[in-house]
């Protein structure tokens, strides 16, 4: 997801490039168009340059404005996608928006993709569910997560720390819940960033309304290490987990390039004593 707009410029293959140049050796496929020309540049990275496909992304339905195969609609090109880039785990990265409207319509939607999961295992391939932090809403007591998951017995989890985090929950003991489940754990820190000179502005113009929005805009995504995240708890939490993928991730980057925060987030992971996960 962070490196589409390299993906569009460079291509799949040299924008894989620059990531292994880092030290990633791993990427999950994430809003990239599965055309037939990025397959084939994904599949030569896989062989030229060593690069893991660790999980490709799916949906239930075909997702409106956005790139992306569906379950319903693609089932079979999403197998061989998979078995040719040798990618056992897919992922759903998202509570489709229609299923947000009701606790019925999340039901609806786990049971649906518990379906797909079980036709899924037929081929070797593994179903996840990737969380937000709308997750977390509470139902008669209990998480919408946990909701999902008693209605996906087959479907796994991917955690995402700094969404568990926006949720209101620790990370570790989340982690520790789904221990069962969670093939692959995305790292992302949570920063609280500065009030932006310009909200002062608005308080002098008398633009309350303006300030305090910016006020409640503070919460930021942030390289690892760069916030306030307890990753030297979180990493082996989730390595003893049995995640098999922790994939770092960024939704914003508030002026900086990808290539920047991905190599902020490799160096500060590696002065953690975490060079080994490279």
């Amino acid at each position: 997801m962070m490196l589409k707009d390299s993906f569009t410029e460079l291509g799949a293959f040299e924008t894989l490039r620059k990531v292994s140049a880092i030290g990633y050796n791993a990427v999950e496929i994430s809003q990239i168009p599965m055309t037939a020309e990025n397959v084939a540049e994904l599949d030569r990275a896989r062989t030229e340059l060593g690069m893991d496909m660790a999980a490709l992304s799916v949906a239930l339905e075909k997702p409106v404005g956005r790139p992306g195969d569906s379950l319903r609609d693609d089932f079979g090109k999403i197998v061989d996608d998979a078995k040719r880039l040798d990618s056992k785990l897919l992922r759903i990265g998202m509570l489709p928006f229609p299923a947000m409207k009701s606790i019925g319509a999340v039901i609806d939607f786990a049971k649906e993709a518990n379906g797909y999961a079980e036709r899924l295992q037929e081929h070797g391939i593994a179903l996840y569910y990737h969380n937000h932090h709308i997750e977390f809403a509470k139902f008669d007591g209990k998480y919408m997560l946990d909701i999902i998951a008693e209605n996906s017995p087959s479907m796994g989890m991917e955690i995402d720390v700094h969404w568990v985090q926006r949720g209101g929950l620790d990370p570790v003991r989340t982690i520790n819940k789904y221990a069962d489940r969670t093939a692959m754990v995305h790292l992302k820190d949570y920063r609280i960033g500065e009030m932006p000179e310009a909200a002062f502005g608005m308080l002098q113009t008398g633009d309350f309304a303006g300030f305090m929005q910016e006020f409640k805009n503070v919460v930021q995504f942030a390289e690892v290490g760069e916030g306030n995240l307890d990753f030297p708890s979180i990493i082996p939490a989730a390595q003893a987990a049995g995640a098999e993928y922790l994939l770092v991730e960024q939704d914003e980057l508030y002026g900086r390039t990808v290539w920047d925060a991905l190599q902020t987030s490799h160096d500060n992971l590696v002065a953690m004593g975490h060079a080994d996960l490279f």
